[in-house]
């Protein structure tokens, strides 16, 4: 039976006065394909262009650095400071001429950077609490001028995405970086204003909050959306729960937000901490979706997929489906969804304008794509 794809393709309005012309978005991916400087490469753009000219409503850009110690991949893009804006420039520029609008996430690493990438560098994070990972370094608490300083520099990363002609930002507050880190209770042992029980270690990012919006207030001559992707839970012990999400979700809309990003590895997934098969994404849009658009994402390939996330919620952001197949949308107009690659196919390296350095990512990483000749 052919799905009707009439509310895949609805434009959506924000709160900001910014609309996107579908439901439909490209989830913020790390590709590790800028140069040594963080300057974007010709490589970079095209891929970020072939994806644009798909149809998409607006494309999200995999995690810029806001300074120097905020960096957490080899070869990440940079919105640290001015120098940078010419090449934030040719990005919205590289999205915009691909008919999408363009947003720019912006982060920064904290505890899960290392030394070797901030070139002999102690990474920095709410307390020196190592990360429960594999060969982790143990972070230098940071200092309360140095959290106040790191604060402002998303306020003037915001600033650079605003003249380099980006339509928004959106805070990568999950995946464990320094933003969640200020929250959880795993990394955040502080016993000043900066933490203490789930109330007080919202503090950071609510703050970071404020001063992106000072920055869009004070130079953004359009409509520009800020939005917050989040992580629901951490495995760790102690860690967050959905409990605490919740409660801070409360708090973030109270900010006058624009969107909520889920960011989990499956849209109808349940908790990565305890048993319950409840979908997470599930519980934040019967949370605060009457409030604020969430953004629905995991592990969504094929249209009856998007289709059953759109019954939720109101937009869906594209991963893993986008780098296998930059023409998805493009075949969901055309009724060619039985066309769209299922793999991540050897044969159509050149095809599929995939930066080197990401390809050699994705097509060495066993149980993220299914990979074939």
């Amino acid at each position: 039976m052919k799905i009707k794809t009439e509310n895949i393709l609805e434009p959506y309005t924000f709160t900001s006065g910014l609309t996107v012309k579908n439901r439909v978005m490209m989830a913020p991916m790390t590709i590790s394909s800028s140069d040594a400087n963080g300057d974007a490469t010709d490589a970079e753009l095209a891929y970020y262009n072939r994806r644009a000219k798909s149809g998409l409503g607006a494309v999200i850009t995999a995690c810029a650095f806001v300074e120097p110690l905020g960096a957490g991949f080899p070869d990440s893009i940079g919105a640290d400071s001015d120098e940078r804006i010419p090449s934030l420039a040719r990005v919205a520029e590289s999205i915009h001429d691909g008919g999408a609008k363009a947003i720019l996430q912006i982060f920064h690493a904290g505890r899960m950077s290392n030394s070797k990438l901030l070139n002999g560098e102690q990474p920095v994070s709410a307390s020196n609490v190592a990360a429960p990972r594999p060969n982790a370094e143990t972070p230098r608490e940071m200092a309360p001028e140095e959290i106040e300083a790191t604060i402002a520099a998303f306020g003037e990363a915001t600033r650079r995405a605003i003249q380099a002609g980006f339509d928004g930002v959106e805070i990568h507050g999950a995946n464990t970086y320094l933003v969640q880190q200020f929250f959880s209770p795993h990394s955040n042992r502080r016993n000043d204003k900066w933490g203490g029980d789930v109330n007080a270690r919202m503090a950071f990012p609510l703050a970071v909050i404020e001063s992106i919006q000072e920055a869009v207030a004070k130079y953004a001559d359009k409509p520009f959306v800020i939005g917050y992707r989040i992580s629901p839970e951490e495995r760790e012990e102690p860690g967050i729960t959905m409990d605490d999400t919740l409660l801070f979700l409360s708090a973030i809309v109270d900010k006058g937000i624009d969107y909520i990003h889920a960011s989990v590895g499956n849209f109808f997934g349940g908790s990565i901490r305890e048993d319950d098969v409840r979908s997470r994404v599930e519980m934040i849009q019967e949370h605060i979706g009457d409030r604020v658009p969430v953004i629905g994402v995991g592990s969504l390939q094929t249209l009856e997929q998007v289709k059953k996330a759109l019954e939720i919620t109101p937009l869906v952001s594209l991963g893993h489906a986008l780098i296998m197949d930059p023409e998805w949308l493009v075949k969901v107009k055309k009724s060619q969804e039985k066309e769209i690659f299922q793999a991540l196919h050897r044969s159509k390296k050149d095809e599929l304008d995939i930066p080197e350095n990401l390809w050699n990512m994705v097509a060495n990483a066993p149980g993220w794509f299914r990979v074939e000749d």
